[in-house]
């Protein structure tokens, strides 16, 4: 290739945080006023002011939440660590990101894309497990974007990866490195709850295909791991009067010690990277949970974060996928 050929941009899809604690109401007004993500009940017409409203009253307690992993989401700082690593490991690739409820906007960065001269893309959604609510929305933000700021720019989009196998195996990594975290007399005993994030039923429904792709990783990531250990799925995150996918975690968590299981691995399964729903809600709010419901011996597993074979099997599906 000549060094004179313009790069790639690879372009990595997320959902965002708030890179303040005066920053998280207007994070959240983003949040609630998208339709994809959530339908207030009153209507399209009535979700902008319902938003406003809503967000007003959550942020009192969304802050306190960020003020105990440090007043801000670490979303933006791992996923450009991921993007810089992708592309690394790739030829004449330039790594950027958008947000879809902060800072990077996708308008903004399309028009820097633009500014640089690069003519081609490949997007990559951080969302493993496809769903409308999420994946959708981003995706349809980038091209609402694309044809507001760059019409000209040819892209590939990698919408979904739930089953790639390199990313299976780091997953897998992780999870025993969490086994690794208990004594070596109670590895066997550890129950393994994978958690993902909650959708409101109607999307399951509708056929949205995040829980058939939940299900699809864990059980090839048990593959990997044994199947000897005893493991479940449930999802996390469920708030607000509508229906939730089940079962909830906290439901889970408060039936495993029922059944005296003592010791508790959870795998946080949809998310690539830490945030609020692994460091607040998973690492507080889940641990005081399970030592409540009896468990004595309680870990995480890792995040994918930067880990080198994370990096390595997300190169990879780009190079496969991305029409490099």
């Amino acid at each position: 290739m000549s060094s004179n050929a313009k790069p790639t941009a690879l372009i990595l899809l997320n959902m965002g945080g708030p890179d303040s604690l005066d920053a998280v109401e207007p994070f959240l007004y983003n949040l609630f006023s998208d339709r994809e993500l959530i339908q207030l009940p009153a209507g399209a017409l009535l979700q902008k002011p319902f938003a406003k409203m809503i967000s007003h009253f959550r942020a009192k307690k969304v802050v306190e939440n960020y003020r105990t992993i440090g007043g801000k989401s670490p979303l933006l700082e791992w996923t450009r660590k991921q993007a810089e690593g992708i592309a690394s490991r790739l030829d004449n690739v330039k790594p950027y990101v958008i947000m879809r409820y902060w800072h990077p906007f996708a308008d903004d960065v399309l028009r820097e894309i633009k500014q640089e001269g690069i003519e081609k893309a490949v997007v990559l959604s951080m969302y493993p497990h496809y769903t409308g609510a999420t994946t959708g929305s981003s995706i349809n933000d980038f091209r609402r974007a694309v044809g507001n700021v760059y019409p000209e720019l040819e892209y590939h989009l990698i919408e979904e990866w739930y089953n790639w196998p390199p990313y299976l195996d780091s997953l897998a990594n992780r999870v025993k490195e969490g086994i690794e975290l208990f004594h070596d007399l109670l590895q066997n005993e550890v129950q393994i709850l994978f958690s993902a994030h909650a959708l409101p039923q109607k999307f399951i429904d509708r056929g949205d295909p995040y829980q058939t792709h939940v299900e699809v990783t864990a059980h090839e990531v048990m593959k990997r791991v044994g199947d000897h250990f005893g493991w479940r799925i449930a999802y996390q995150s469920r708030s607000g009067p509508v229906r939730w996918m089940t079962p909830g975690t906290e439901d889970v968590i408060k039936w495993l010690a029922m059944d005296d299981h003592r010791c508790l691995l959870m795998v946080p399964i949809s998310f690539v990277s830490d945030h609020i729903e692994t460091l607040e809600e998973i690492d507080i709010e889940y641990r005081e949970l399970a030592a409540e419901a009896g468990f004595h011996h309680f870990h995480r597993a890792p995040s994918l974060n930067d880990n080198a074979d994370f990096l390595n099997a997300m190169a990879a599906l780009v190079k496969d996928r991305g029409g490099l």
